[in-house]
């Protein structure tokens, strides 16, 4: 008999029994399942096991968070319910199965543009910043700008272009490339389809609605002629031309001998895709985007303005938590393509202040709450800061009401917004930071309606929460011992079997890598900064080894993947490093492991060996996680987070 045999039985009954698991994995914290019929999934009787510290659905699947003895777990799991595990990617695709038409396409486009993700926000500052230095009259009464009268910052005006014309100008490429990386081909050849998309020897994109069709260049092929232009910042001529390329080489390499396939499959593949984009598909393209972007438009300059405001701005947060807001990227990409700039971006921003400023109420209610403070506050802070997971996960959606607040301040902000045509140049970093993005003659409306997603969720959620009672010391301590209960009896139970004796000493624990140390709470994913799995923090690596924080024994080593393990310290606590976000789903490339499981490891050795550029490319974040279970020997650890470390010699923890 297994050590999690009789939970595990619990666990497949309140999951709906063997017959509604579709598919089953896990991954380094998470026991993950694809359930034919997610309404048969008991959650409260789920939450409620000894080991079982949470549980949330996210694309399809259906995620119960475990701890470092998920695969012992997930092995006493399969041996009682009688089926196979999958691999990860499996239990991806089998989630899919759970998702509709509309949902399964947005999960596609979130997972092109997730790599994407960084570079368009990078180029939203840049061309913010270039706005505030080149646009803003702050100087001579009024009439001259940072940029007339200083020559330096005048080259540094024209020098950021030539990074934000990269971003935005060559964003196909990009698409392109994103696409053939998530399809499993060529990715190469997609570079270079993306670039034909952009070529030089093409008429400019932004210079075809000036110029007259007689003047149009063209290429001519006697019976026809195609018009040589070029689709610099268009979204939907990159996405059609990337899917073409895809099922274009799958069906070459499918018929080719492989004898000669490394040279005619890539031929073929570009030659024919580099026609179809250009002669049909690239103008296809071009037109279904600009219709998209003009209806989009339509709906924001109309006379109904207000009301579709209203609508995107109060319902924009719930999009979030099913996925269908990456939609938003592909539209307002389109409109700055079309129109110079969007107006659908603002309420974006907006609605991540709105949710941060519904957090800042439960702040002000449970001032006396110490536990509830050390989730809210960092949440709060990286909400304003445009990361929402914190902040929506492990505050205002177990609460409820304070994300109704949330919503309700931002459709009236973005009422305004419309109404008062608030544009941004670019897409930027959400919340505060937002007002970087807005077209100079809009960021004195736009700062009105940040104003009013600051003040109504806050004070709505103090109001509906004095009602509700939230804050009152009795019912919190009641609540708050139920909530870390099972996490408690975890620990309890785990440091009976520890290696090494309670009683030896570790008063410190030093830096795992080097780089800068941030709060858990920041990390943007809700089971880490929700401290579901226990407290700790987080390091931006500036280096590529991790090293053990102190001495201890390997208890967990990922198998296969080798993004993560995890240590029981000689004084009995135990430890999670967790290398990127998501990184499971890089299948071990990139990570060189120097340990196996029951290692005995001195403070400062070699653990893993990984790969942040690789990691980086892959599109995932290099952000990289401990968590320290709580127990009697760390719960009292203070966690010393915004500071530079060097690894192995910094101390990052007090015990």
């Amino acid at each position: 008999m297994g050590k999690f045999t009789s939970e595990a039985e619990e666990l497949l009954r309140y999951v709906g029994g063997k017959e509604n698991i579709a598919a089953v994995s896990h991954c380094v914290t998470r026991m993950r399942f694809v359930l034919n019929d997610l309404e048969k999934a008991d959650v409260k009787a789920i939450e409620s096991l000894p080991t079982a510290k949470g549980t949330f659905t996210q694309a399809g699947q259906f995620q119960v968070i475990i701890g470092n003895e998920v695969s012992t777990y997930y092995n006493d799991f399969v041996a009682v319910a009688g089926i196979e595990g999958v691999s990860k990617d499996a239990v991806k695709s089998a989630a899919k199965k759970n998702q509709n038409i509309v949902q399964r396409a947005m999960t596609n486009l979130a997972e092109i543009f997730a790599p994407l993700i960084p570079a368009i926000i990078v180029g939203g500052l840049i061309l913010g910043f270039r706005n505030i230095i080149g646009e803003i009259n702050f100087f001579d009464n009024g009439t001259q700008t940072l940029v007339d009268i200083s020559q330096f910052w005048a080259g540094m005006y024209s020098f950021l272009w030539l990074i934000g014309e990269a971003v935005f100008h060559f964003l196909p490429v990009a698409i392109v490339w994103s696409i053939t990386k998530k399809m499993g081909t060529t990715q190469s050849l997609g570079i270079v389809l993306g670039i034909t998309l952009v070529s030089p020897q093409l008429l400019n994109a932004y210079a075809v609605a000036t110029t007259a069709a007689a003047d149009i260049p063209h290429w001519d092929f006697g019976a026809f002629q195609v018009d040589m232009i070029g689709y610099q910042a268009q979204v939907l001529p990159a996405i059609l031309a990337g899917f073409t390329l895809v099922y274009l080489e799958r069906f070459f390499r499918k018929i080719c001998p492989a004898v000669i396939s490394m040279i005619v499959v890539p031929f073929l593949s570009l030659l024919f895709s580099v026609m179809i984009a250009h002669g049909i598909l690239g103008p296809i393209g071009w037109q279904i985007g600009s219709w998209i972007s003009d209806i989009v438009n339509a709906g924001l300059t109309s006379n109904f303005k207000a009301i579709f405001g209203a609508v995107f701005g109060f319902l924009y947060a719930p999009l979030v938590i099913t996925g269908l807001h990456h939609m938003s990227n592909a539209i307002d990409l389109q409109l700055i393509a079309d129109f110079g700039g969007t107006t659908l971006w603002p309420m974006i921003a907006l609605s991540n202040i709105a949710q941060g400023s519904a957090v800042l109420g439960m702040i002000i209610l449970q001032k006396n709450d110490a536990r509830a403070k050390e989730v809210s506050i960092p949440a709060c802070i990286s909400c304003y800061l445009g990361v929402t997971e914190p902040a929506m996960f492990g505050v205002n959606l177990k609460y409820g009401f304070p994300f109704v607040c949330g919503m309700i301040g931002s459709a009236i902000a973005a009422v305004i917004s419309v109404s008062f045509g608030a544009t941004a140049n670019a897409i930027g970093v959400g919340g505060l930071p937002g007002i970087l993005s807005i077209r100079p003659t809009s960021i004195p409306i736009f700062a009105v309606c940040m104003l009013i997603t600051i003040a109504v969720p806050f004070l709505l959620t103090i109001t509906v929460g004095k009602k509700k009672g939230i804050g009152n010391a009795a019912a919190q301590s009641e609540e708050n011992n139920t909530e870390y209960e099972s996490a408690g009896n975890a620990v309890e139970v785990q440091s009976e079997n520890a290696v090494f004796e309670n009683t030896t000493e570790i008063k410190t624990m030093t830096a795992y890598l080097s780089g800068k140390v941030i709060p858990i709470e920041e990390v943007p994913d809700q089971v880490f900064s929700s401290k579901a799995l226990g407290d700790g923090l987080a390091i931006e690596p500036t280096d590529s080894v991790l090293l053990a924080p102190a001495d201890g024994e390997v208890a967990v080593l990922m198998d296969g993947t080798n993004h993560a393990c995890g240590l029981t310290l000689a004084n009995g606590a135990e430890v999670l490093l967790h290398i990127g976000l998501d990184t499971v789903n890089m299948n071990g490339d990139g990570f060189t492991p120097h340990v196996k499981v029951g290692d005995k490891v001195r403070a400062g050795q070699k653990l893993i060996t990984f790969d942040p550029d690789k990691i980086r490319s892959a599109g995932y974040p290099i952000t990289t996680i401990m968590v320290v279970t709580e127990s009697d020997v760390t719960k009292n650890a203070k966690y010393l987070t915004g500071q530079n470390v060097t690894a192995g010699k910094d101390v990052i923890v007090n015990l």
